[in-house]
């Protein structure tokens, strides 16, 4: 869905414009985010435009099935998204001082608003940084291949103890200081 800035005011500036659509967003999401975004079903938005002082005002409630990989081990992950975006769309970037730090406000170019955009950015920014399987939540075991292994936080200070060795050129050195052997 793409609207006209100057459409919205003229047309909107006494009433809402109230949507309800679904948005196919799968192929643009998957070209810009192909790492991150692995399968997305379509996207049903629903809300209201709003025309505040001569600015735009976009309130949508969305909802979506994203797959996404697992930060693990890269495994499909299910992952439904449901929020409420809220944006401002002005005219030019003066009009953005006008808004609080915390506001998303959006300078509005060749007087097109891209919903569509927005609402796949924002579907993007409720992936969470950690996000596992059903299986590995429940503690299957960490990959492992040659020579390396996944080791959780939680295990780390043993596997180093473990792993420590002393080069054997310096090893004439550890009699240097007897008295420092627990150190």
């Amino acid at each position: 869905m793409k609207w006209s800035l100057t459409e919205l005011r003229k047309n909107y500036r006494n009433e809402p414009l109230s949507f309800d659509e679904t948005l196919d967003l799968k192929a643009d999401l998957m070209e810009r985010y192909g790492d991150d975004v692995l399968d997305l079903s379509p996207v049903h938005a629903q809300g209201m435009v709003s025309v505040v002082d001569g600015d735009v005002v976009v309130d949508a409630q969305v909802t979506a099935d994203l797959t996404v990989p697992s930060s693990r081990s890269l495994a499909p992950v299910d992952l439904p998204v449901d929020f409420k975006m809220t944006e401002f769309y002005v005219a030019d970037a003066a009009a953005t001082q006008r808004f609080e730090k915390t506001d998303v406000v959006m300078v509005v170019k060749d007087d097109q608003i891209d919903f569509d955009k927005a609402v796949g950015d924002n579907i993007i920014l409720q992936i969470p940084m950690h996000i596992l399987s059903k299986a590995e939540e429940q503690g299957e075991k960490m990959p492992t291949g040659n020579d390396w292994e996944v080791v959780a936080e939680a295990d780390l200070e043993k596997v180093e103890k473990e792993n420590q060795s002393v080069d054997p050129r310096l090893a004439k050195l550890k009699d240097f200081f007897p008295d420092q052997d627990d150190q």
